[in-house]
């Protein structure tokens, strides 16, 4: 992430070695907009077609260090860029935040009265405007450490180059703005899926939307209802219920079932078949809620472009799924848990360092207090059945016989720490990513947990189903560590720790994805988390760490 301080030291070194005034104090343009600049590092900004314009620091270091010569000079660029603006919509973005309308005001009064001042302000609001669609194309709308400060994604411009040096050369270029763009931001598969999702259910919407479905008793297969009907109607525009299909019989048939455990799949629903009141409720969101959660993944998915450009593990906390991907897309996916409402998963980016085979692990004080402690005294045996021993503060082993348990309240002056095997906390294996929040992924002996559509029985960390797999895939080294090789380090019961490849490990939260198959995907809000998005990305646009 780019500093404040340490941008407005840049950017004010800048400025102090630039020229004071303009190379050439006759050309009026140049004046024009020198004064400008002057009157916007004295006020904060400048009004343009009555739209604040610019902050403290980075127009004025971007002129300065142009001598404060125009940008804008070639009309064709001018109207490149706003025809480049006018497409943000296909990002889930709004033209409304590069000052479209303004810009063609601004124009037409420059071309009519071709005064410095209208020039130097036409310039002015253009530069505007492509700092700020550079920005969000390159990190979101939204600086997600603003309304999460867990969040800790990467954000550095233009291959390491200041802005204030890059945007100059970002117009001035002979290359088209989109080119330039694409050199620099890349979109993952799953990015491009979902803007072609947006532009589906955007013509979903604009064809009426699909229609609800009546509300009623539990629809099963085999069932004739004149509901069904409506079923189908909804489930052939989402697309689960293939073209050419039946949409007049009220017959629950097995093509229906079909349809219906589809749409279930994409939505983390218990794929049935049988319309119950989740299936029901699923069907009723309107077409413009999924159009918003696509929009809030496309920005997510803006978060960590820097941090998904190569070989990456991910998890979607409210997919509750892990992925193991690259730049081609998704290469493996298995399911996972997460945290619970009350002990959620934090939303970051961590590297992977190494993976435990055969874990011990220690009992959190928490736990320790409201759970293992009543069991001890309720069973003396408790400790034996979960292959726990006891440790003093030293780490030397206690017999736990010779303790008075009963004598203790809430904490004891011990350690408890579950021995490996089948039955331990963290299953057989586990991948540490330090973090300040202590999150890691693991296996877990509750296996069948897996099953439930929804997964959030965690204490933060993420327990994956299929870990070992994980692991070989991590690894990518079939001649010490296949499969095979990693399982039979499993049937030692001996603790063996393993370093890496420093993989990234993003932690995700996207209500919109995708099947690996393209289809889109739409999921629970669990952790209540997208009002308070969809409320700043439909806001004003705020550049706090350019603008100061």
């Amino acid at each position: 992430m780019i500093r404040r301080s340490s941008l407005i030291f840049v950017l004010t070194g800048w400025l102090l070695a630039a020229p004071v005034q303009a190379a050439d104090p006759t050309d009026p343009a140049v004046q024009a907009l020198s004064n400008r600049i002057e009157e916007m590092q004295t006020l904060g900004s400048v009004q343009v077609q009555g739209t604040p314009i610019g902050g403290r620091i980075l127009l004025p270091a971007i002129y300065a260090g142009q001598d404060f010569q125009p940008l804008w000079t070639d009309a064709s660029r001018v109207q490149e860029l706003i025809d480049l603006v006018r497409t943000a919509p296909e990002d889930g973005l709004v033209p409304e935040d590069y000052l479209v309308d303004q810009i063609e005001a601004q124009r037409r009064a420059a071309d009519a009265s071709r005064s410095p001042v209208d020039i130097a302000n036409l310039d002015l609001i253009l530069t505007e405007s492509v700092v700020r669609y550079g920005y969000h194309q390159l990190f979101g709308k939204v600086n997600a450490a603003e309304i999460d400060s867990d969040v800790n994604f990467t954000r550095t411009f233009f291959d390491g180059r200041e802005p204030a040096e890059a945007i100059p050369q970002f117009i001035a270029s002979s290359a088209p703005l989109q080119a330039q763009l694409d050199q620099f931001v890349h979109r993952s598969p799953v990015y491009r899926g979902l803007k072609a999702q947006l532009a589906v259910h955007r013509q979903i919407g604009a064809e009426g939307g699909w229609p609800m479905v009546t509300v009623g008793e539990t629809l099963h297969p085999d069932d004739s209802d004149p509901r069904v009907v409506g079923l189908r109607r909804r489930l052939a525009v989402s697309g689960d219920l293939p073209p050419g299909s039946d949409l007049t019989s009220p017959v629950f048939d097995n093509g229906l079932k079909a349809a219906v455990a589809s749409f279930q799949g994409r939505h983390a629903l218990d794929a049935d078949g049988v319309v119950g009141k989740n299936t029901y409720a699923a069907m009723n969101v309107p077409v413009e809620t999924r159009i918003e959660q696509i929009r809030l993944s496309l920005e997510r998915l803006r978060w960590v472009r820097q941090d998904s450009s190569g070989d990456f593990i991910a998890v979607n906390i409210a997919g509750f799924r892990v992925f193991f991907a690259n730049r081609d897309g998704i290469a493996w996916m298995t399911r996972a848990m997460v945290g619970r409402t009350y002990r959620q998963t934090p939303v970051f980016r961590g590297r992977l360092s190494y993976m435990e085979i055969n874990p011990t692990w220690t009992v959190p004080p928490g736990i320790l207090s409201k759970d293992k402690l009543p069991a001890i005294k309720r069973d003396p045996t408790y400790l034996a059945k979960n292959n726990m021993s006891v440790l003093d503060r030293d780490g030397r082993k206690v017999d736990p016989l010779t303790i008075d348990w009963q004598s203790y309240g809430s904490t004891i002056p011990y350690i408890l720490r579950q021995e490996p095997g089948p039955n331990n906390a963290l299953g057989e294996i586990k991948f540490i990513f330090p973090n300040k929040h202590f999150v890691f992924l693991h296996d877990t002996p509750s296996r069948s947990l897996f099953s439930r559509a929804e997964r959030t029985f965690s204490s933060g960390c993420i327990r994956v189903e299929n870990p070992f797999a994980l692991a070989e895939l991590i690894m990518n080294d079939p001649a010490r560590y296949d499969r095979a090789a990693l399982e039979g380090i499993r049937d030692t019961r001996q603790t063996r720790r393993i370093d890496t490849p420093k993989l990234p490990v993003l932690v995700l939260y996207l209500t919109a994805s995708l099947e690996i198959d393209g289809r889109p995907r739409f999921l629970k809000d669990i952790y209540e988390r997208d009002a308070k998005l969809l409320q700043a990305l439909n806001g004003p646009v705020v550049i706090s760490d350019l603008d100061g």
